[in-house]
C-alpha cells in the first residue's frame, strides 16, 4: 500500500471501530463487536478476554466469593488461536504509534504453519478488564476468514502486522476497555434498581391460610429502572383477604417513591375493613391533597372464602381475569372510576363468586399492552391464554408470563395470582377419625 493511503485505511478503521464498539451496550455485546471489528480490519482470528468483574464485600458478595465466569469472544479461524492465548512473556514490546501503552507482539509455529500475534491489555484509567490475542497467519496458503477490503489492509502484509495495523487494534482496544467500563457501571446500577424495586414489591403481606397467593414482578425489558407497579396483600376479619395491583403514572425514583406512599396509605386504610371502593375512595382523597403525587391506577379484590365470593373495585385499572378449572379466562366487568389521585371518586363495587377450582388473575398492563395494539386486542390474547386446570397459582403466574412474552414486555409488570384452598374435610361424627 502506498504511504499516502496508508492514513486513509486507517481513519476509516478508526470510524468503523467508534460506529461498532460505541454502540455496544452491555459487556457480552463489547467483547463480540471488538472481536469481529479486529477480524474484519487487521487479522485473521482474534479473542477477547475479559476478567471477571469481583462484587465488594459488603454490596450483597460473600467474602472470598469467586467472580462469575466471563466467556472469552472469539471471532476469525479460531484454531490459529490455539497455544497462543496462553503465551508465556517471550513477546517483544511495542508502543503504538496512537499511545503510550505497549503491545506484545510474537509469532508463533502452529499446525496451519507460522502464525504472528499481537496482545495488548484492555483497560481504562487504572481498571484492567482483560486483554486481546489477534492473529495473522503468515503462511500463504492460509484463507483470510473475510474478504479483503477494496484497500487492503496492512494487517494482510507478509510481514503481519505493521504500525498502522497495530495503531488501529491499540485503538480498539483502548475504546472497548472505555464500553467495558461504562458497560460495568450500567450494569451495577441497573442491578441496585433491580433490586430496590423488588425490596419495594416482593413483601407483601400474608393472606389467610385459606388461600392461596403467588406474585410477580418483572422490570422493563429486563433493563431496569425503578418504576410505580406494585402489588399487596391484606389479611381482613373473619378469613377474608384483599388483593391488590396498582400503577404509578411514569417511571424512575419518583414514582418509585409514590408507589410506596400508595401502598403505605392502602395498608392504613384497608385495616379499618371498609368495603373496595370506600378503601379506593379515601385513597383518592388523601393522595388528591397531596400536589406532588403523581396518579396511579389501582385494583382491588376481597376475596372471602367461606362465602365463596369476591368483590372488586377499580381505579383506572385493567379488568381481573378468572380462570375456570378447564383453563378458560373471563374478564370481569369491573366498574372503572378514575386513577387515584385525581379527587374525583365515583367508585362502585363488582360482586361475584368465586369457587375453589377457579384461579383470580390482577395484573398491571405493562402484561398486555403493546404499542400501536388496541387494548381490546391485547386482552383477547389474555383471555385466549388456556391454562391447565389444578395449577397451583404461581404455575399459573408462569403460564401467564410464558404465553405473554412478559419477559420482554415494554412496561413493567406485576401480577398476583390467587386460589380458594380447599378445606381439609371434617370427619362424620362417630368415625373413627372423629374425635371422642
Amino acid at each position: 500500500m502506498s504511504g499516502q493511503g496508508r492514513p486513509q485505511w486507517r481513519l476509516r478503521a478508526v470510524e468503523a471501530a467508534l460506529d461498532h464498539l460505541a454502540a455496544a451496550r452491555d459487556e457480552a455485546e463489547v467483547c463480540r463487536e471488538l472481536a469481529a471489528f479486529l477480524v474484519r480490519s487487521v487479522c485473521d482470528a482474534a479473542a477477547v478476554e475479559p476478567v471477571a468483574a469481583v462484587e465488594p464485600v459488603g454490596a450483597g458478595a460473600e467474602p472470598g466469593a469467586a467472580p462469575a465466569p466471563v466467556a472469552t469472544a472469539v471471532a476469525g479461524e479460531a484454531r490459529l488461536l490455539r497455544g497462543a492465548v496462553a503465551a508465556d512473556d517471550t513477546g517483544t514490546p511495542v508502543r503504538a504509534r496512537d499511545g503510550d501503552h505497549p503491545l506484545r507482539v510474537w509469532t508463533a509455529d502452529t499446525a496451519d504453519g507460522p502464525v504472528r500475534l499481537a496482545e495488548a491489555a484492555l483497560v481504562a484509567g487504572d481498571e484492567v478488564y482483560g486483554r486481546v490475542v489477534a492473529a495473522r497467519s503468515l503462511a500463504p496458503h492460509i484463507t483470510p476468514h473475510v474478504t479483503p477490503p477494496a484497500t487492503p489492509s496492512p494487517a494482510r502484509s507478509a510481514e503481519g502486522f505493521d504500525d498502522d495495523a497495530l495503531a488501529v487494534l491499540h485503538f480498539a482496544v483502548r475504546l472497548a476497555g472505555v464500553q467495558l467500563g461504562w458497560a460495568r457501571r450500567l450494569a451495577a446500577v441497573e442491578g441496585s434498581a433491580v433490586e430496590l424495586q423488588r425490596a419495594l414489591v416482593s413483601e407483601p403481606g400474608r393472606p389467610h391460610p385459606n388461600l392461596e397467593v403467588a406474585s410477580r414482578y418483572l422490570p422493563l425489558g429486563g433493563r431496569a429502572v425503578v418504576g410505580g407497579d406494585w402489588f399487596e396483600t391484606v389479611r381482613l376479619h373473619f378469613g377474608r383477604t384483599l388483593l391488590v395491583v396498582g400503577d404509578v403514572m411514569g417511571h424512575g425514583l419518583d414514582a418509585a417513591v409514590d408507589m410506596n406512599a400508595y401502598r403505605a396509605v392502602l395498608r392504613e386504610i384497608a385495616s379499618t375493613d371498609l368495603a373496595p371502593h370506600r378503601v379506593l375512595r379515601q385513597m383518592d382523597a388523601l393522595s388528591a391533597a397531596d400536589e406532588g403525587r403523581r396518579p396511579a391506577t389501582c385494583l382491588l379484590a376481597r376475596i372471602d372464602p367461606a362465602r365463596g365470593t369476591a368483590v372488586y373495585a377499580g381505579a383506572g385499572h385493567l379488568p381481573p381475569v378468572l380462570f375456570d378449572e378447564d383453563g378458560t379466562g373471563t374478564l370481569l366487568d369491573v366498574p372503572v372510576g378514575p386513577p387515584l389521585g385525581t379527587g374525583l371518586g365515583g367508585y362502585e363495587a363488582l360482586a361475584r363468586p368465586i369457587g375453589p377450582g377457579q384461579t383470580l388473575l390482577l395484573y398491571t398492563d405493562g402484561l398486555v399492552e403493546r404499542r400501536g395494539e388496541d387494548i381490546d386486542v391485547s386482552l383477547a390474547r389474555l383471555t385466549s391464554l388456556r391454562v391447565p386446570g389444578g395449577l397451583p397459582p404461581a404455575a399459573v403466574v408462569d403460564a401467564v408470563c410464558a404465553g405473554l412474552d412478559a419477559h420482554r414486555a415494554e412496561d413493567d409488570v406485576a401480577v398476583v395470582a390467587a386460589r380458594l384452598r380447599p378445606r381439609p374435610a371434617h370427619p362424620a361424627p362417630g368415625s373413627p377419625a372423629a374425635p371422642q
